[in-house]
């Protein structure tokens, strides 16, 4: 048995544990308006709806226990330098520690960023082109090794190759000054990138930067500056045992079927204030099908979805006819937007009337159904969620009742040489029943007009590496549209939407965007970059969320909610405003 270690709680956390458990005598009360409340079945605070946003459902700062998560798909890959899924970004951080992280707390000061590695965040050159951050003493790999600022340099050199790493974040692929065809640190070993990081020093790493970039700090927080062994360095095998420089190792791995987390013994929280690693062990199954997952949260078998999408369809009707249930739920308004990918490499969609016609023909009130109804979002007429710098109503393809125009549709087809219609494919993740849900939707609001959608389900963990974000692949098998999502890295436009309309980023797998491909957009991303006045952006990012629908390459769905089901005996709840889901580092459970 591991040794339990003392009660630590993180600055922010304590804080906001202190003032519900004052506020409350030990109990959450409830919210005015908040609807029905019922007992919590574990014996702890009282079950409320939207009981975890804006506050900490369930307070608690003892440790102990195994923490069950379970996922509907594999993971995309557990190595930091390899993984976007937003869930994957949010877990990794119970095993690794980037330079800097997301403050582990509720609602809006989640979206804080507080040092991590790092001492503090980072000190900028006046033209904002170089970055230095200097790490924590003390800081060791689970095998004892002290960590320097060589591991995190070789973890951001490695992390460039996206042949072996397909999956990860491309920031800093773009922003640093690396040397003339640099292949990245497992294809060139010896290769000097000094002009892109230098490390004077084993506590000191130094990022060059190829122009002025003032949101450097909020890049440097995702995984791929978790550190990494070179001489433990496996390539494509890593994500089989990351070694650890957070409060928990790998026990076991198992691709496929899951895995254990456990204490990690050389991670010393007096060099680490953020996280309170109340849970003795955290279990995780991969592949869980969607509708037992939600089932087992019910009666108390795993208590968390790890994927963060919220409740399957099929369980919605279950949860929100019971108010005992209900009162178990949190439905918060994501950063995150749900749309379809329109590619204009499958012909004849590389007809923009083509294109139109998929827009008009598109029954958007069919669309938020699927996505969950009102628990699910609204519909979207644009990629800019409403609480991001940049959103506006976009009026392009909008129509009565949002149930599509038919005759529109029409019209365009006539135009695009299709008068009858014509035939393409529509990808979705397998795992995912809304999307299938969605892709369903306008497969039979399309076929209104002629055009026939052919479903076309693949697994998520491989979704974008070797299916709807390889462009051969997609070209190949005429995947005309694909079921996609989006959620902000972090709370600025250009963390949400650079990544999916910025086509120079566009690789040989591993996108996540294949439909914009608008050289005007590509030279305003940059004219946004040069940007000091914060309004100006916003206004310059609505102007290129204008010219993607004008293409009609972008077909949106739904700003999104998600309907969270609290599993029983979880302490220390929250929604956080960065993760858009539950925050997992701040968890625990009751003994």
């Amino acid at each position: 048995m591991l040794r339990r270690r003392p009660t630590i709680i993180t600055a922010a956390l304590g804080a906001a544990l202190a003032l519900a458990l004052s506020a409350c005598g030990g109990t959450p009360t409830q919210s005015p308006g908040q609807g029905g409340a019922s007992q919590s079945a574990a014996g702890g605070a009282q079950d409320v709806a939207d009981g975890a946003i804006g506050k900490i459902f369930n307070p608690s700062d003892k440790k102990g226990g195994t923490l069950k998560m379970a996922n509907t798909a594999d993971w995309d890959s557990l190595d930091p330098g390899n993984t976007y899924y937003g869930y994957a970004l949010n877990f990794a951080r119970l095993y690794g520690r980037a330079l800097l992280m997301f403050k582990s707390a509720p609602g809006a000061e989640g979206n804080t960023l507080v040092p991590d590695l790092a001492e503090s965040l980072g000190k900028s050159s006046d033209d904002l082109k170089t970055w230095t951050y200097t790490l924590r003493k003390g800081v060791k790999f689970e095998d004892g090794t002290p960590v320097t600022s060589k591991d995190v340099a070789y973890a951001v050199a490695r992390s460039y190759d996206k042949e072996v790493f397909p999956n990860g974040p491309t920031y800093l692929m773009a922003l640093l000054n690396w040397p003339k065809d640099y292949k990245g640190a497992l294809k060139d070993k010896d290769a000097d990138i000094s002009s892109a990081i230098e490390t004077p020093d084993d506590q000191t790493i130094v990022f060059k930067l190829k122009e002025p970039f003032g949101l450097f700090d909020y890049i440097v927080q995702m995984p791929m500056t978790m550190p990494v062994p070179q001489a433990k360095d496996t390539g494509t095998k890593y994500q089989e045992h990351v070694i650890s420089t957070g409060p928990y190792k790998f026990e076991k791995n198992e691709i496929g079927k899951g895995f254990t987390l456990v204490r990690n013994d050389q991670w010393d929280p007096a060099t680490d204030p953020n996280r309170p690693a109340l849970p003795d062990r955290i279990e995780v199954q991969t592949k869980v099908n969607a509708d037992d997952l939600d089932n087992r949260i019910i009666s108390g078998d795993v208590h968390v979805a790890v994927d963060g999408l919220g409740v399957s369809a099929a369980a919605l009707p279950k949860i929100l006819g019971d108010p005992a249930q209900q009162a178990r739920t949190d439905n918060p308004t994501q950063q995150r937007t749900w749309y379809t990918s329109v590619i204009p490499d499958v012909p004849p969609l590389d007809n923009i009337e083509c294109r139109k016609a998929v827009q008009f023909a598109a029954d958007r009130s069919s669309l938020q159904r699927a996505w969950g109804g009102e628990t699910g979002g609204v519909v979207a007429t644009g990629l800019i969620p409403p609480s991001m710098a940049g959103y506006k109503e976009i009026a392009t393809y909008k129509t009565d009742g949002d149930k599509g125009d038919v005759e529109k549709a029409k019209q365009a087809l006539a135009a695009c040489g299709q008068p009858n219609g014509f035939e393409t494919n529509i990808s979705y993740r397998t795992e995912r029943t809304k999307e299938k849900a969605a892709a369903e939707s306008l497969q039979q609001s399309l076929a209104r007009v002629g055009i026939k959608l052919t479903l076309k389900p693949y697994p998520q963990d491989d979704y974008f590496a070797l299916y709807a974000g390889k462009p051969a692949y997609v070209k190949e098998n005429k995947i005309g549209l694909a079921v996609n999502g989006w959620g902000a890295d972090y709370p600025d436009t250009y963390g949400f939407l650079q990544a999916i309309v910025d086509s120079r980023d566009i690789r040989a797998a591993g996108n996540y965007n294949l439909s914009v491909k608008i050289p005007e957009v590509d030279k305003m991303i940059d004219q946004i970059k040069g940007e000091a006045d914060a309004t100006k952006r916003g206004e310059m990012w609505s102007q290129v969320d204008q010219r993607v629908m004008e293409e009609a390459v972008v077909l949106p769905n739904v700003y999104a909610k998600a309907l969270f089901l609290r599993g029983k005996g979880l302490t220390n709840v929250f929604v956080s405003d960065s993760q858009a889901m539950y925050d997992y580092v701040g968890l625990g459970v009751q003994q």
